[in-house]
């Protein structure tokens, strides 16, 4: 690449325009500093301040390189992809090292070392929000503008707003897990962070979706992939769940504390509403868009039926935007409303498993590369856990069947197997696919590294969930058991002195997957660093490039 770093393919004007919106920045940063210098959005402040230069500093070093390569525009914007692949990996290792830390702290509580900062309940919401929005976020960021690129034939609609969503977007996963180290949080699952976090992430998802918009505006493809219904579907409906979720009303500027303006049991249907559907549209639709889009090129094979991911997509977006309440049985939630939720979930899974099987039949023919490609064979047991996870979805959302497992580690095996089974797999598989791409490489590192970090990661899913779904059962089971004189037979001491042999299984399965990523990391490591480039051929670039050199467009890359 010609420039200075990643940086060389911006124009004078963009990075003037960069270190503008980084100065402002930082001034807001200095400002959050002053005012809560006694409170912990002052850290935020600095961190903000601190951030902020770091970037500056990468473009004013820039800015002494050679000038862009004009050609640049006849090519696709890969750079940004190339660094969302690395963040994508290290808030991965992060996420889960803090999750195998959090289940170890179930089976030996000594290893909160007696702080508050290491203690359960500060390091879960940052595992989740390391693991769903740092890993996932970055992951789906990544991989969309990738796919959109691809399947549009068109250059990203410009240089400057990949880079702003990218590090804007892991500029509130920083300030929202450090907040939960030092006891900032609305307490809200999946929406912990504080209401500052939340305005800067709705500037950022804003440009991201005005970028989307307007790249598919640019395409040279008279037809839009479903891949990318699925990415929109993700933004726009992610952006309405995040706004109405976190309607608050801060303490003061200086203070990171805010208060719901929703009360009673409507905050807990909000909340649920937005619970489930970030489960909707950031952990399903967003990484369907993925399934839809690497498991055809990965197998060289069409996707079995179009028409019914379309059907899919619509089925999923309707039904699931009416499920949260499930999340309600046996609360002051109008008891219509929790049926209503109820319902919908069982529905959903007619939708939900129209993908699964979608994805599966597409391997007819192709068993052969799945038993040979450990790639492959990450992309298909994802859609084997994606059937697995919403079959059990619709189970558990039954009022009976919920009875028994609601608060009980049932219901964390059961998330589990779609974040590590669905979600991380289908990642990884995708990463797989996309790194040699991106960066022309000939292969990946070792195809040996890869097969273990398949092993490694379906080891430690199945270890976890089975584990939980034990402890769960159990704990249920438990909880219900009466006396002949009708008091209860176990003590809540008596069920968790039975959970921990499953909650050392549950850490060591979650180790497990933890080293995965990790023999992941090196190997896309070594791929960009040791791999051969490909020989010269012929290389996909946008179709307007193709036009202007008077050339027949090929097939997308």
């Amino acid at each position: 690449m010609r420039g200075s770093g990643f940086m060389g393919q911006l124009t004078t004007r963009e990075r003037d325009l960069a270190a503008a919106i980084l100065l402002v920045l930082a001034i807001v940063g200095i400002a959050m500093a002053a005012a809560g210098r006694f409170d912990p959005i002052g850290v935020h402040g600095a961190i903000v301040l601190l951030y902020s230069l770091g970037l500056l500093y990468l473009i004013m070093s820039s800015s002494f390189g050679p000038p862009p390569d004009p050609s640049r525009i006849s090519r696709y914007y890969d750079d940004p992809i190339k660094v969302g692949v690395w963040f994508t990996l290290l808030w991965a290792i992060f996420g889960m090292f803090i999750g195998v830390w959090a289940a170890a702290q179930l089976a030996w509580p000594s290893l909160n070392f007696d702080t508050a900062w290491a203690s359960f309940g500060r390091i879960r919401p940052a595992h989740t929000t390391g693991v769903i929005f740092g890993f996932g976020g970055n992951a789906l960021i990544t991989t969309s503008f990738h796919v959109v690129q691809r399947t549009s034939r068109a250059r990203l609609a410009d240089q400057l707003s990949p880079w702003f969503v990218l590090f804007g977007y892991n500029l509130f996963c920083i300030v929202a897990v450090t907040g939960y180290f030092m006891g900032v949080t609305q307490s809200k699952e999946y929406a912990e962070a504080e209401w500052y976090a939340d305005l800067w992430l709705v500037i950022v998802w804003v440009t991201y979706f005005v970028l989307y918009i307007r790249t598919l505006a640019r395409r040279r493809e008279p037809h839009i992939y479903v891949a990318n219904w699925y990415y929109l579907a993700f933004i726009v409906v992610v952006a309405i769940l995040h706004i109405i979720n976190n309607l608050t009303v801060p303490v003061s500027l200086g203070h990171a504390k805010s208060y719901t303006i929703w009360p009673g049991v409507q905050d807990s249907m909000v909340q649920w509403w937005y619970g489930h559907n970030a489960v909707a549209f950031f952990l399903t639709a967003g990484f369907l868009a993925m399934l839809y889009y690497y498991l055809p090129k990965r197998a060289e094979r069409p996707i079995f039926s179009y028409r019914l991911s379309i059907l899919s997509f619509w089925g999923i977006t309707f039904f699931y935007m009416w499920a949260g309440s499930h999340h309600l049985h046996y609360t002051a939630l109008p008891h219509w409303v929790q049926n209503l939720g109820m319902t919908f979930s069982v529905m959903l899974l007619v939708p939900s498993w129209a993908s699964a099987g979608n994805a599966l039949l597409t391997l007819n023919g192709a068993w052969h590369k799945v038993r040979d490609d450990a790639t492959l064979r990450f992309i298909m047991m994802a859609a084997f856990f994606y059937g697995l996870s919403t079959f059990e979805g619709s189970f558990l959302a039954v009022r009976p069947v919920n009875s028994l497992s609601h608060y009980t580690d049932w219901t964390v095996g059961h998330v589990h197997a779609g974040a590590l089974g669905w979600v991380a797999l289908i990642t990884y598989g995708s990463l797989y696919t996309l790194v040699p791409a991106i960066w022309k490489r000939e292969r990946m590192y070792s195809a040996a590294l890869v097969e273990v970090h398949f092993w490694l990661a379906f080891a430690g899913t199945v270890i976890y969930v089975f584990a939980m779904w034990n402890s769960g059962i159990i704990q249920g089971l438990m909880w219900r058991t009466y006396t002949g004189e009708g008091t209860l037979a176990y003590s809540f001491v008596d069920s968790l002195v039975a959970m921990y042999p499953y909650y050392i299984a549950r850490a060591f399965g979650g180790l497990l997957f933890l080293i995965g990523a990790v023999v992941a990391t090196y190997n896309i490591w070594m791929t960009v660093r040791g791999v051969p480039a490909l020989a010269e051929r012929h290389e996909d670039v946008p179709v307007a490039a193709h036009l202007a050199d008077g050339a027949a467009t090929g097939p997308a890359e």
